[in-house]
């Protein structure tokens, strides 16, 4: 009688084991040391860029701008291949959600001119790299091959501060064969403020190319050159023009006035 007399006991105090156990577990939380919000050593994402798709570049230019980089269009009497020269010719590209351009060519009885718009948009596949920092690395990749030549001890003085991007003032290679480095150029292209250089006031970055060339032949060709950023979308313009009279030389004050207010109209049209 008394063995059976203690079994009770024993199942009163296994009870009272298992049910501390059981209130421990659900007071302390797990027991295995794990720990739901913590989150470890991973960090969040970079942020994406601002822009998911790209414009058509051959409708973001107006056919008054037409008429005024490229003269010669206003000249072709048949209206329809006036119109198709509008339109311009769109460039092979193999992923329009990345890079797309247009392309102008027209002849006139005084020059050929040529306009060729690319937009290629960043996309970073690093988690740890934003797409506005993998644009800004390869914006300041397009501009150090520029070669733009560093600013004189003047132009930084009269700026107060080193110009945005700051890849002027560092040593970027040889100054590019712009006008001023040639003795055939016309004194329009001598002055400083017409040297290949960066531009403020434009996107989150800019910057300006300004080169002559024989082209292959006596007549000299400028090409002018407006690149710029704006977020992870990098937009350039190249705009070249040779005339059809040996000796003459285009002028460069024009040519980067109109390529500057092209470049200016596409990143407004960016911002919409």
């Amino acid at each position: 009688m008394q063995r059976k007399a203690c079994v009770p006991g024993i199942a009163v105090l296994l009870a009272a084991v298992l049910a501390g156990c059981t209130g421990g577990s659900a007071d302390d939380g797990p027991t295995d040391g794990s720990n739901p919000g913590d989150t470890g050593t991973a960090s969040p994402a970079a942020e994406p860029g601002r822009y998911r798709t790209l414009p058509d570049p051959c409708v973001e230019v107006g056919e008054s701008t037409l008429d005024e980089l490229l003269p010669g269009i206003r000249q072709i009497s048949d209206e329809e291949q006036r119109e198709t020269a509008y339109e311009g010719e769109p460039t092979t590209t193999f992923d329009t959600d990345r890079k797309v351009g247009c392309r102008w060519k027209v002849d006139s009885a005084a020059a050929t001119d040529h306009l060729l718009i690319d937009f290629e948009r960043v996309v970073s596949y690093d988690n740890a790299v934003s797409d506005d920092s993998q644009a800004e690395q390869l914006f300041a990749e397009q501009e150090a091959s520029a070669h733009l030549p560093h600013p004189t001890a003047t132009e930084t003085a009269a700026a107060g501060s080193t110009p945005p991007g700051g890849s002027a003032a560092s040593p970027a290679g040889s100054p590019s064969p712009s006008g001023s480095s040639s003795p055939s150029v016309a004194p329009s292209a001598t002055p400083t403020e017409l040297q290949p250089r960066v531009l403020e006031d434009l996107g989150d970055e800019a910057f300006l190319d300004d080169g002559l060339s024989s082209s292959g032949s006596t007549a000299k060709q400028r090409t002018v050159t407006v690149a710029f950023r704006t977020s992870n979308v990098i937009v350039t313009i190249e705009y070249a023009e040779q005339p059809t009279t040996v000796g003459v030389v285009p002028d460069s004050k024009e040519m980067q006035d109109r390529a500057q207010k092209l470049a200016s109209q596409l990143a407004d049209s960016l911002g919409d």
